[in-house]
């Protein structure tokens, strides 16, 4: 079902023929409360069972399944004016953090991390005729501002330390191994670039906002 409703959402991304607004309106819209709901079931979750830290168990690729729907959701809401599914990731941001830092496969931390990469870069589409700005884009302001506060908020919490940067290496935080793990790797520079800009790009757009209500003041 995960599946199917993603390849939908890609494919009608993908036709340039296609009304998208619409389409995905009629699509989305009746599943906007389930989707919702289901981000909030699967991701509010204790992940301590050891169905989560196999690659390849029937848990692991439901979660996968659900972070590749997670990205279409974010990147169709260029089309129009985003549902709650598609702001859920930023509004709720926090259970995604919770999850990399929690017993899940190293494949899944990595699949989140790199999906709030996509977040942090997220711009709207630029209107060609009146120059579509920031923050007249419905809800994108207040979203990326959600987004930004609960990074920040994580990473005085030391969320960092806590993330391992490949299956068999040290901690964003310094060079002690994961637990359990004896055999000695280099850091995953793909996770380790990752994590970097996550937290510059929502440092750059707190200091943006505090500017911006400076001079409304």
């Amino acid at each position: 079902c995960l599946w199917t409703l993603t390849t939908i959402v890609k494919d009608i991304l993908k036709d340039k023929g296609l009304p998208k607004a619409g389409i995905l309106k009629k699509l989305l819209a009746p599943l906007d409360a389930v989707l919702e709901g289901f981000y909030n079931s699967i991701l509010f979750h204790r992940f301590d069972s050891h169905h989560y830290t196999s690659p390849y168990s029937e848990a692991t690729n439901i979660l996968v399944s659900f972070i590749d729907l997670l990205e279409a959701l974010l990147a169709s809401r260029i089309e129009l004016e985003p549902l709650r599914c598609q702001r859920i990731l930023f509004l709720k941001v926090s259970h995604v953090l919770d999850v990399t830092i929690s017993s899940v496969h190293y494949l899944i931390k990595k699949k989140f991390i790199l999906l709030l990469k996509k977040c942090v870069l997220y711009k709207p589409r630029e209107d060609a005729t009146n120059g579509s700005l920031f923050f007249q884009t419905p809800y994108l302001h207040e979203d990326m501002l959600a987004l930004s506060n609960a990074i920040l908020q994580v990473v005085d919490l030391t969320w960092l330390n806590r993330i391992p940067l490949s299956e068999k290496a040290s901690y964003f935080g310094g060079s002690e191994a994961a637990p359990g793990d004896d055999t000695p790797g280099g850091p995953d520079q793909t996770v380790l670039r990752a994590l970097s800009l996550v937290v510059l790009k929502a440092l750059e757009f707190k200091f943006q906002n505090s500017a911006t209500e400076a001079e409304i003041k």
